[in-house]
């Protein structure tokens, strides 16, 4: 296990709840699905996004998951259920969480927003968490 990989596997493992030796990267998919189809991709994922991205100064925990959630979100990508347990994970109240997806209305439209919502729902739904509703 390279440098690279390590300090990857140590960054996912901030972000998890689950992890242990048989699976250090708890519930973070990071392509172990494809082993069959493109057997590098987990290495990329883990040494590049999160051995690499995750790890450079500049940004905290929860501001990095932030700008994923808000990166997902406008590219309406299904991985923001992910992201979303990590902010939570890492301490985000699920009041920022939605004050983040809500924020993104105007820049990303109703259809991604409402759909990162549904998502959100469902997460806090599954963790027990109640959410305090603004009306801003």
């Amino acid at each position: 296990m390279n440098e690279r990989y390590k300090r990857g596997i140590n960054k996912i493992q901030e972000f998890t709840r689950f992890h242990n030796d048989e699976n250090p990267t708890g519930e973070m998919e990071i392509g172990e699905g494809f082993k069959d189809l493109a057997p590098d991709l987990s290495k990329f994922v883990v040494e590049y996004a999160f051995g690499d991205i995750y790890t450079r100064p500049g940004l905290d925990n929860k501001q990095k998951v932030l700008t994923t959630i808000a990166g997902l979100v406008a590219q309406g990508m299904p991985q923001i259920q992910i992201h979303i347990n990590s902010g939570l994970n890492v301490g985000l109240t699920p009041e920022e969480i939605v004050g983040c997806i809500m924020h993104l209305l105007p820049y990303t439209g109703f259809p991604r927003v409402l759909n990162a919502l549904k998502v959100a729902q469902t997460v806090f739904e599954e963790r027990g968490i109640t959410v305090t509703a603004s009306e801003d």
